[in-house]
Parts: structure tokens; sequence; C-alpha cells
């Protein structure tokens, strides 16, 4: 199986003659989204996409020709002619440059590892704060071949990122429920991103977090606590039976638009014994401005004898090829294919997440 390698030949590429407008925009803010293109400018073609989708595609392929589209909300000048070229017959300059961009994988190092990776455990959509809906981030990960999406939106202690709470997160089940019923080859994984909470609980009801097949439990504030106390807040989130991945666990930012922070302060030694000791995994986070955890404390989980989970943490379909960029850390630090738990069938990674519940 390959998850991550050249994308571009996965895409529709033509309906009755022509490129299809509305996939044309959308691929293009899929490359724009796994290149970390600012928001504003991925954001034009999927608001153009929408404006138009409802559109008969003769009668768009006419507004088109004859320039009325132009005068229509949400289409600027870029998309106008994207969605003219296409309606034409044609691969648009724009996306076809983009493909070409990405025709390599993001990352050159793991791919052994990158082939064998069935899965991702950490994802958000425009519940919290990602940027796109539910069936747009499944549309990408089953393009990518993935067997199975975790949807871990965050929780509701994360008031900024617009957090689930218990009631919003039943909805969303529902939700997940009538998006699985639509595929019999992919499964959408019922899941949270749960804040452990600064008296080491997790920010959840027990009740909720026990209908989930998988929680990542994540440090999202006071970062940079004391040693002891950031270790015994952390210890706190992983004997929890619910928990099954401990999420970028220093919380550090290397690069990017949010600028740099330090990994926190915690005994990496105990921290990382107790998620073997409670089979949690530890995550390597695929995020380009996270790199966490970084790699003298992946060999250090290694050779605890942790469980890992390679994750995207992507908030936009784009987002999800990240996960190269995991595979190519974990490769170069040695971990094998058998610890990493998103490299398992579907049936061993439930049997895995629900054991301790």
């Amino acid at each position: 199986m390959h998850v991550a390698g050249n994308t571009t030949n996965r895409f529709p590429e033509r309906h009755n003659g022509r490129m299809d407008p509305v996939d044309a925009l959308a691929e293009i803010a899929f490359w724009l989204e796994r290149e970390l293109a600012p928001t504003f400018k991925v954001q034009a073609f999927r608001k153009a996409a929408a404006t138009v989708g409802d559109l008969d595609r003769d009668e768009l392929a006419a507004q088109a020709r004859d320039g009325r589209l132009k005068n229509r909300k949400g289409i600027g000048a870029r998309t106008y002619e994207v969605i003219r070229q296409s309606a034409d017959g044609a691969v648009p300059d724009y996306l076809a440059a983009l493909r070409e961009r990405g025709a390599e994988p993001l990352a050159t190092g793991g791919a052994e590892l990158r082939a064998v990776l069935r899965g991702d455990l950490h994802s958000h959509s425009d519940w919290s704060d990602g940027g796109s809906p539910i069936p747009l981030m499944v549309d990408a990960a089953r393009m990518l071949g993935r067997e199975y999406l975790a949807l871990t939106d965050h929780s509701p202690n994360l008031t900024v990122a617009n957090g689930l709470t218990a009631e919003r997160l039943g909805t969303q089940l529902d939700v997940v429920a009538d998006i699985n019923a639509q595929h019999a080859n992919f499964r959408l994984l019922r899941g949270i991103e749960v804040d452990i909470l600064e008296d080491g609980t997790l920010d959840q009801t027990p009740a909720m977090l026990g209908k989930l097949d998988v929680v990542v439990a994540s440090v999202h504030s006071k970062l940079r606590s004391d040693r002891d106390t950031m270790t015994r807040r952390m210890l706190g989130g992983i004997r929890d039976p619910h928990t099954n991945v401990l999420g970028h666990c220093t919380g550090r930012l290397v690069t990017g638009s949010r600028g740099t922070r330090p990994q926190s302060e915690f005994d990496a030694e105990r921290v990382f014994a107790a998620c073997a000791e409670n089979d949690v995994a530890v995550e390597i986070n695929s995020r380009p401005e996270r790199q966490d955890p970084p790699n003298e404390l992946i060999e250090l989980a290694l050779s605890a004898g942790c469980l890992f989970s390679i994750d995207s943490d992507a908030h936009a379909p784009g987002q999800l090829d990240f996960l190269a960029y995991g595979a190519e850390r974990a490769a170069a630090c040695g971990v094998p294919a058998e610890r990493i738990v998103t490299t398992w069938p579907l049936d061993r990674l439930l049997e895995w997440s629900t054991a301790r519940r």
C-alpha cells in the first residue's frame, strides 16, 4: 500500500470531455494547504468552489466564456481564470504549476515507512479550529490512500479553538456515523484531542470518552510550568484508561507563522515509562512547525519500549500529506514499523485503542 507518494494522479481529471472547474478549484486548495500557503489564499479557492458548486456545468462554462462569472461575489481574477481554462477543457495553468511542485513527496527520507502507513489518528475539522468541513477531510484522506482517519477536534476547555462540549461532540458522532455509512473501504474514527487539565484529568466526560474509538490527550496551556508540575499533569493524563495517544508532548514550535516556542520541561523518562506501562502511544507529530517530539526524545521513548503514532495534526485537507515528515523522522530515529500503531490494520488498531476501557 502507498499512502503519501505522488498524489497528482489521484484527482478527478475530466467530466464530459473537460476538467470540472469545481474539482480544479478544490485541487488547487489542496496543493496550497500542503505547501502551508496563507489561509486567505487557500480560502479564496475553497470559497470560489462553494460559490459555483451548485451551478449546472454547462451554464458555468457559458458564464465563464462570456465573462458574466466575473461579476459573481466570491470569484476573483485568479479563480475566474482557473474556471475559464478548465471549462475550455484544459488543466489550468495555475494548477499545472502546483502539480509540478507537488510531484515529489514532501520528505525524501522514510519512504519505506511512509509506504506502510495505513491511517492517521489526529486531524481537525471546522467543528473546532480546522478550516474545512468533515467531508472534505474524508475525501482527501481517501484520495491519499488512507484506510482510516481519526477526527479529533478539540475539547471544551480550549475555547480559543472552539472546543466541543459533550453535546456538540455527541452531534458530531452522528455525522461520523452517516459518513461511514457511505464508505465501505474507509473508516472515519470517532475521536477527540482532549486537553490534559492542570490536575491531570481529561477535559471531557468519561461517558463521552467511552464512546470514542481514539483519544489523543495533549497539554495546551501553561506550557512553561515547572518540571515537576508538568510531569504530574502528564502522568495523570497518560494513566487515564481512555487515553490512547500522548499528543505533541513538548508543545514546542520551531518555525512558522505563530513564531517559536521552547519545549516544555518534564521528566521524560517517567513520562515515557508511563506510556509504555499503560500502552499509550507517543505521537510523532508531523506538522513542520512542531516536529514534536525532538529526535532525542523519540529515541528515549523507543528505548523505553513505547508505541508510536505518526499523525498529521492536519487542520486542512492538504495537510493530511504531512505524514511524510513524520515518517522521515521516525525512520531516522530507527523506529520499527511494528511499533507504529498507524501501520496496523483497522481491527488491530481498534482492539488496542479500546483495550483499557
